[in-house]
Order: C-alpha cells, then structure tokens, then sequence
C-alpha cells in the first residue's frame, strides 16, 4: 500500500518534470527565434525593382554631376537677371602727399606734407546694349531647362539598366533551377541504374555513362551558380553596395506578362513619346538656345547707351582759413559740404570697326544653331527608331516564346516517354541523355524568350509614361 502511494508520488513528479523542462525549451526557442528573426530582419534585405531603381537614382556619382551641373546652369541664370539691374559703387580715400603737388580741392601748389580723403558714390545702368542682357536671360532660361531634361534622361537610363540587370538575376535563378532539377533526375537514374548493376542486370558501363552525364550537369549547376552570382554583383556595383553574399531580389509573378493586346502600334507610341521623353525636350531647348545666341551675337552690330550718375565729397589739410583772426585748417565737415558734387553722364557707343568680330561670332551662332536643330532632328530619328526596335522586339520575342513553350511542351513529352524506355531497357544511356539535352537546351531557350519579351514591353511602357515595374497595374 505505502509503496504504491510513493511510486504514484514520483510518477507525478517525473510528469511534472517533464511539462516544466517542455515549457523552458519551448520559452527558450520563442526568445531564440524571435531574436533571430530580429537579426535577420536587421541583417538582410529583399530589394524590389521599385527600390533598387529607387536606390540607385539617390546615389549614382554620375546623377549627382548632373545635378550640380544642372545647379550651375541655374546660377548662371540668377547671374544674368541680376545684370540688368544697376550698378552701384562707393569709394573712401585716404592721402598723404609729399613735395610740390597740386591739392585736387584747392587747386593751389602745396609744397608740404598735405592730408587729403575723398568720398564718392557711383552708379551706372545700362540703358539699351542691343537687347543682348534680355536675350542673355532667355538664352539661360533654356539652358538651365535642357539641363533639367538632361538629368531626367539619365535617371531614365539607369532605370532602364537596372531594370535590365533585375531582369538578369530572375533569369539566372530559373536556369539554375532547372540546372538543379536535371542534376536531381539525373541523381534518381543513377539510384536506379546502380541497383540493377549490382543485380546483375545492367552492365557497369551503363552505370559510368550515367555518372558521366551526372557530373556534367554537376558543372552545369556550378556555372549557373557563378552566373547568379555574377548578375547579382553586377546590380549591386551599380547600386554602389557593397559586395553581400546575401543579396536577394524579389521574384515577381510573371503569370500575366503576354498580354499582347497591350502593345500599342509604333505611330501611336512615337507620337506620345515627343510630348513625353526628356532628350526631344532638351534638344527643344537646345534649338532655342542657339537661336538665342545668334540674336546674342547681333548685338555687336548695335550701339549700347548707358548712365552714369556719381556723388563725391573730399577733404584737403591744405584748405585753410581765418578763424579767430588765426589762419587754420578748414573743418572736416564744412569742407565736406563745401566740396559736394553730382554728375549725371550718358554714354553712347556705336560700332564703327572691330575687326569683323562681330560679324564672326554671328556666323559662328548661326553654324551652332544648325548644329543644335540638326541634334533636334536626329533626337527624333533615333527615338523613332527605338520605338519601332522595341515594337518589334516585343512582337518577335512574344513569337519567339510561343513557340519556345511549344517546344517544350512537346520536348516534355518525349523525353518522359524516352525516360520510361531507358528505364526498361529498350534504349541506352546515350539516347537517353541525347533526349534530356534537348529538353534542357529549350527550356534555356523558353527562359530566354520570356525574358527578352518580359524587357520589351517595359521599354514600350517606359516610352509611353509609365513607370518601370513589374507590378500589374
């Protein structure tokens, strides 16, 4: 009786025991994982396309040229308005003469040591030079706008780039993961083959021929893998990261991308892109400022008036007089008063002869402005011809998918009924491997026209407006 009351006694403690030591590990393991989880989350980070693009436009070098370029080209803007503005100038002299001069307030010899100041102010503007301070203005203005578009076309380029590259790195996951499902049949063959080997009813060559093949697709996998590796790095120098073993994107879904429907006529596409892409805004502009530099240039050939207007004051220790029945120095403010003066002047220039310059720098404009709507017009050409290559490109690669998917499908087929031969015997391993190539090789070939299709349609709606992404909108 005593001694079943005391097992029953321990039995419960050890059941006790027990929970208390499952509930510690299970306390344990939350702490450890949410602590890891943190880390990781600290760590590591799944770039979209929208951040990469993102990313790399806040810390590209050349970007950042650009900008300051484009804030030179706003100061000299700044420069230019404030030019038409008057000028204005103050001026404070302190003089000792020595020996025989003549005293500029007195006008008399003075044979000692003479102190004398002088104050003035000046002013001038510039009444009429030609319209070339106006002009100069608007010349700026254009500038400082072809500038902006500048930029705005190289944030579109490293878009487009990075688009590219992101492009580059879902393509190399999916052959590597085909890479790695061929390696993984080919293992199951080899598990197969060896079984019926070591029972006598394959010989062991047909077991080396397997393993042949295995380890070619082994070299098959590690090249996919340094291919990877590889794209990644390539996006994450353009992103200026540092090199991270971690480094992972986003793997959008692809599931709606032949919507050939969506592909808008070439016409249509280049006639919304005049209104919309920056390098047809910047040689816009450009056209504009060369014509305003021609205009610039003409005024050599006119006279300029200007206006010059002054107050000025002096002292002069040699300015004396009676004071007191005592001859002295003249005082500081009453001299001042005394010596006051204004002038208002006008000057008129007129070019007679200056050595044809004038006449050069016109003809020297008048060549840039055709330069600058030369650059107009080819700035049309080749968007144009960009529209139609990525059209076309987009048309081709849909074709080219199809048919590639066909392939495949069809490849697919034969190759699990060439799979179920090999695996009775019917067939060696060299039709067997032949077989499997070929299904490989057009599934690299599917990828390639997804990709490719995928890349030409975003350049067709980044022709059109829109934003570079993979998200269906």
């Amino acid at each position: 009786m005593h001694l079943n009351v005391l097992l029953l006694f321990f039995n419960q403690i050890h059941r006790m025991k027990k929970i208390i030591f499952k509930k510690e590990v299970f306390t344990f393991s939350l702490v450890f994982s949410l602590f890891l989880g943190a880390s990781v989350s600290a760590q590591d980070k799944v770039w979209t396309l929208e951040e990469c693009i993102s990313y790399a436009l806040e810390n590209n070098i050349q970007i950042q040229q650009s900008e300051l370029n484009q804030q030179i080209s706003k100061q000299d803007l700044v420069a230019s308005r404030y030019n038409i503005l008057p000028s204005a100038n103050a001026s404070a002299s302190h003089t000792y003469n020595f020996g025989q001069t003549i005293d500029p307030f007195t006008n008399q010899f003075a044979n000692s040591q003479v102190r004398s100041n002088s104050l003035s102010v000046s002013s001038s503007l510039t009444l009429f030079n030609g319209f070339r301070n106006v002009n100069t203005i608007k010349r700026n203005q254009a500038q400082l706008k072809a500038a902006e578009y500048d930029l705005q076309k190289m944030k579109n380029d490293i878009s487009l780039n990075i688009a590219n590259s992101y492009l580059g790195i879902l393509f190399n996951e999916e052959l590597l993961k085909n890479a790695e499902s061929q390696l993984r049949v080919t293992q199951g063959q080899i598990d197969r083959i060896d079984k019926q080997v070591k029972a006598g009813v394959l010989a062991e060559g047909a077991l080396k021929d397997i393993e042949a093949q295995f380890a070619n697709e082994e070299l098959q996998v590690i090249n996919a893998q340094n291919q990877l590796k590889l794209s990644k790095l390539n996006l994450e120098q353009m992103l200026r990261l540092e090199s991270a073993e971690e480094f992972e994107i986003v793997s959008p879904s692809m599931d709606n991308f032949q919507s050939v429907s969506e592909l808008v006529s070439p016409g249509v596409l280049y006639l919304t892109a005049l209104q919309t892409m920056p390098e047809i805004k910047s040689a816009e502009y450009g056209v504009y400022s060369a014509e305003k530099s021609v205009q610039i240039s003409r005024s050599g050939y006119l006279p300029s008036l200007s206006m010059t207007g002054s107050l000025g004051s002096g002292f002069s220790q040699n300015n004396k007089e009676f004071i007191d029945n005592e001859l002295k120095v003249k005082p500081f403010t009453n001299q001042l008063d005394d010596n006051f003066n204004k002038s208002v002047s006008f000057r008129l220039s007129i070019p007679i002869f200056n050595g044809l310059s004038a006449r050069t720098n016109v003809r020297r404009a008048k060549l840039q402005a055709q330069s600058a709507q030369l650059a107009y017009d080819n700035a049309q050409l080749v968007l144009r011809q960009n529209i139609e290559s990525a059209h076309n490109d987009a048309v081709a690669g849909l074709k080219r998918y199809r048919a590639a998917e066909k392939s495949v499908s069809a490849l697919t087929t034969s190759f699990n009924y060439t799979q179920e031969r090999f695996n009775v015997g019917i067939i060696n391993s060299f039709d067997f491997n032949n077989e499997k190539n070929r299904l490989n090789n057009a599934q690299s070939e599917l990828l390639q026209a997804k990709y490719n299709y995928i890349f030409s349609t975003k350049v067709l709606d980044f022709y059109q407006g829109k934003a570079i992404s993979f998200t269906k909108k």
